[in-house]
C-alpha cells in the first residue's frame, strides 16, 4: 500500500470536504475491483492444482504419511485438503 498526499491528487473542493471529516490522519480508499486472495499472484491456482494432485494420489492408494512427506505438509494438513471441497 502506498500513501499519497491528497493535495497532490484531489481537486481543491474535494480536499476541503474531506478535511471536514479527517484532518492530519490516514484515510483508506478501497479499490473498485478488488480481487480475491491469491488471484493476482496465481498462488490460489497453484494451491488448487496441488490439492487436486493430493486427492488423485490418495485415490490411487497413497498413505497420508507419504502424502505429507511428499508435499511438505502435516498429516492433519493432508486431511484438511482431502476432506474439504
Amino acid at each position: 500500500m502506498q500513501y499519497i498526499n491528497a493535495a497532490a491528487v484531489l481537486p481543491e473542493c474535494l480536499l476541503r470536504e474531506l478535511q471536514t471529516y479527517v484532518q492530519g490522519g490516514y484515510l483508506y480508499v478501497p479499490s473498485l475491483g478488488r480481487k480475491a486472495w491469491g488471484e493476482v499472484s496465481g498462488y490460489r491456482r497453484e494451491l488448487t492444482q496441488r490439492n487436486e494432485a493430493i486427492r488423485a494420489e490418495r485415490r490411487q492408494g497413497a498413505s497420508l504419511e507419504v502424502l505429507a512427506q511428499n508435499y511438505g505438509l502435516s498429516v492433519s494438513g493432508i486431511r484438511k485438503v482431502l476432506y474439504t471441497k
